[in-house]
């Protein structure tokens, strides 16, 4: 009995010393070395401050950006409360609100159909993309409200595009935080 618990007492603590502190910093010492950029956030910075990460989506609000997918995540984008909302498609609250979002979106755009992602959240709550369909029906506001053309506006959204993965995986995006950034810069607010 004494030598089995004794080996039971060695093995657990050079199980817990290898992968409770040698793989783990073996594998953060790696990813820092190879992919820095990925492994500390995909960090946005802009004029040396950090304003975002390629991965985490953030409220754009006024009629001047392209708005992200709706978020379930805490109050809205809050990265320490990830999860959707959890409420069925016959959910009141859900139903009242997709609808109210319809509203406001049908009088921005009126007779275009809306694409979904404009008024679901992701099982996430923080999904940073939209679809191409999504840019689109805001381009027509944003051009607007930037005084460009619609067709520059396009050409801007197309640059921000991403295909499928080597042509099949997952679906054609938009990062919202990258296209209002670059939006910034390439059709600054006349004031």
């Amino acid at each position: 009995m004494r030598k089995n618990l004794a080996v039971a007492i060695r093995f657990t603590l050079i199980t817990t010393v290898v992968f409770g502190l040698v793989y783990p910093l073996a594998v953060t010492g790696i990813s820092q070395w190879i992919f820095p950029k990925q492994a500390n956030g995909s960090l946005i910075v802009k004029n040396g401050e950090v304003v975002g990460s390629r991965l985490i989506g953030q409220a754009f609000l006024g009629e001047k950006y392209f708005h992200s997918r709706p978020s379930a995540a805490g109050n809205g984008y809050d990265p320490t409360a990830s999860s959707g909302s959890n409420l069925g498609p016959t959910n009141q609250s859900l139903i009242t609100r997709v609808q109210q979002d319809v509203a406001k979106l049908q009088q921005e755009n009126p007779g275009a159909p809306i694409p979904a992602d404009l008024v679901t959240a992701s099982g996430s709550g923080l999904d940073p993309d939209i679809s191409p369909a999504a840019a689109e029906f805001q381009v027509v506001r944003v051009a607007k409200a930037r005084g460009i053309s619609a067709d520059e506006l396009r050409r801007i959204v197309a640059r921000h595009t991403e295909l499928r993965k080597f042509g099949i995986l997952g679906e054609a995006r938009v990062n919202v935080l990258e296209l209002n950034l670059d939006l910034d810069e390439a059709a600054p607010l006349k004031r």
